[in-house]
This record gives structure tokens, sequence and C-alpha cells, in this order.
């Protein structure tokens, strides 16, 4: 049965701007070209031209996105990548898959990003990169992890898979490290109808180089200069995402208006709402809550028709697949303690005023 208030709803977003889209979709269609066409290329000038970084190259996903950028960044076996303990999969995921060994690190409690204060702790001679993550849309504090990797020649690479057009100290995220890295998995901000994904980056070699990576390391037709992958974006996604765009900033102005409707309503109720750091937008790809009793509270919405999630129910050094990090209970508490009470409320720009309400009301009824 579909929920009352469901978590996700991408039909609505697709009607609103279904002209737009059927025609991109049939002009490539009439153009017989589906794979690095003028689609895509126009793509990524238009998403640069939006975060205001000179390179951005689209990509398979943003998982292949990570994966590359490590490995344009250097990064392979024996090197050490520092992340966030309390994440998507996809982040351990593409580190490993650029051969390097993943070292997690606390989170922040308010914001449930990278604590910067407890990097330092974890330098190893191997640390090669930092990958900071843009959770649920609240940039990381990006600042005190540029001047570590200043003074220990380390990279950067920002995961803002759930953060497209959030800002710190007034510049978009992605344009701080050497690489940026986003996802346009269908659930996002700007999402497609499929998978995708963009690198984004300041340097002209690096570009070139994630690019080359991108494409059996293929310069010109049958002539590969490096080992690379098959990590494109097809024309039709990028097609798709190119009017998507257009409609971006619209899109996060609606998400903000409901986080900030969410913490007027949610006052009183027991649940702690989002913060939003000084001199950042957030974006609010989730709007994430937190109760002591959140298993209790997630049932009681379901049983009046309202679909809230959990991202994530486990830190990463507790995922069955990743007991081997030798991280056992206790190890990263701050994360833990989040995992065991967040709880992410519908949230999405076409959701409306009353449901909204209705999910405040049935809170609010919880609390009593």
């Amino acid at each position: 049965m579909r929920p009352a208030v469901p978590f996700l709803e991408l039909c609505t977003q697709y009607r609103q701007v279904k002209a737009e889209i059927d025609r991109a979709i049939q002009d490539v269609l009439d153009c017989g070209v589906f794979v690095f066409g003028g689609q895509v290329e126009a793509f990524e000038k238009e998403f640069a031209a939006y975060l205001g970084v000179p390179h951005a190259v689209a990509v398979s996903s943003g998982t292949d996105a990570l994966r590359l950028a490590l490995l344009g960044a250097g990064v392979g076996p024996g090197d050490e990548v520092i992340t966030s303990a309390l994440t998507a999969v996809a982040t351990v995921v593409a580190i490993e898959a650029a051969g390097a060994r993943v070292i997690l690190v606390d989170i922040d409690p308010e914001t449930y990003t990278l604590d910067t204060c407890e990097v330092k702790s974890r330098l190893t001679c191997r640390t090669k990169a930092i990958v900071p993550v843009h959770l649920y849309g609240h940039p990381t504090d990006i600042e005190p992890l540029l001047a570590i990797a200043a003074g220990r020649g380390l990279e950067i690479v920002e995961d803002a898979c759930q953060a497209h057009g959030a800002m710190y100290q007034g510049k978009k995220v992605g344009g701080f490290g050497l690489f940026g890295c986003f996802s346009f998995y269908p659930t996002k901000n700007l999402g497609g109808y499929g998978d995708g994904g963009m690198i984004v980056t300041g340097s002209a070699d690096h570009a070139e180089h994630v690019r080359l990576l991108r494409n059996y390391g293929e310069r010109r037709r049958f002539e590969h200069h490096l080992r690379g992958f098959n990590c494109r974006m097809d024309e039709l996604q990028a097609a798709i995402l190119r009017v998507k765009l257009r409609h971006l900033d619209a899109w996060n102005a609606q998400r903000r208006r409901l986080a900030h409707g969410y913490d007027r309503c949610l006052k009183g109720t027991g649940v702690k709402v989002p913060v939003e750091r000084p001199d950042t937008t957030h974006v609010y790809c989730s709007y994430v809550i937190r109760h002591p009793s959140r298993n209790r509270l997630r049932e009681w919405l379901a049983d009046r028709g309202i679909d809230a999630r959990v991202q994530y129910p486990w830190p990463i050094h507790l995922q069955p697949a990743y007991r081997d990090f030798g991280a056992g209970l206790g190890s990263f508490p701050v994360a833990e303690q989040a995992a065991s009470e967040i709880l992410s409320l519908p949230i999405f720009p076409e959701l409306n005023e009353s449901g909204m309400e209705a999910v405040c009301d049935a809170i609010r009824a919880f609390a009593t």
C-alpha cells in the first residue's frame, strides 16, 4: 500500500518538467549518438559553471567518481585514506577499489560529518588522502582539513554525492579539494533516471587524467595511454541532467523551506532537529532528526502511513562486511550513538505543506 506521506516521490517531479525532459530525450534519439556526443560535453561545462570550477568530467556513478578521483590523486596499494565512520558504504568501496586502506574517524555530533579534530590522531606516514563526506547535504568543516593536507602534502577528495549546491564560506562544495565527486543517483538533489556521477577539479592535468581513466585510457580511438576503465556517462543521462540542473537551485530552496518548516513544527516534541552551522548552506538531501526511541518512533510513523527511514543504521566498522577492520563496538562512540538514534523524515521538493504537517502532527502525538 502506498504510504500517505512517502519518503520520496519522483513521478511528480517528472510530470512538472515532462515537456523539457521528453524533448531532451527525443533530441538524443533523433541524433542517434548515445555515447560521447554533445550532451555529455555540454553537461560537463554547465555543471562546472554551476559550481564555479574550471573542469568537470562526467562518469557512470558517484562511486566511480570517487574511485577515479582517488586514482587520479595518486592513491594506490599501501596508501591510507581517512574518511568518516558514518557514511554510505560507497565511500569505502571506492577507497578500497583504488587499492588503499580505509582509516575511519569519528563524526561531529551536530553535523554528522567528519570530526576534523580527530583527523590528526589518525595520520601516519602512509596517509595519502582525506575524503570528507558532506553528509545529508551539510558541508564538512573543510578549512581545518585543507590546513592539515597542506602541511602534510596530502590530497583532499570531497565526497559531495549528497550535497549538490551546498555551500561552505560562500563557495559551493566540491571545489575545495584536488577533486570533488558527485552522484546523480535518482534520490539525490540532482538525480538522473539511472546512475551517473561527476568529478570536478581545478587542475587541467588532473581532469585529463581522470578523462583517460574513465574510457580505457584512450586518448584517440584505439590508442591507450593508461590502463583505464569503462566509467562513461551516456548521452541520455547527460541530456536529462542538463534539464534538471536548470531547476536545481529552486528545488534546493524548496528543500530548505520544508526543512525550516519542520524545524518550527517539531519544537517541543523531544526530537533533535538538524543544525546548520554558520557560514554553511545545508541543502537537505536528507532531513535527519534524532530520538532516543528511534525505532519506536519509526514504527509509530509507519502505522500512520508515514515512510521515515534510517540513513545509516550502522557505522562502517559495524557493518558485517567490514568486521575485518578490527574496530569493534565502542571504537567510534559518536557515530555509534548517532546511528542508533537518527531518522530521516520525508523531504523532497514536491512534498506539500500538508504532508509536512502530517509528519509533525504524528511526531507530536508520539511525544504526548
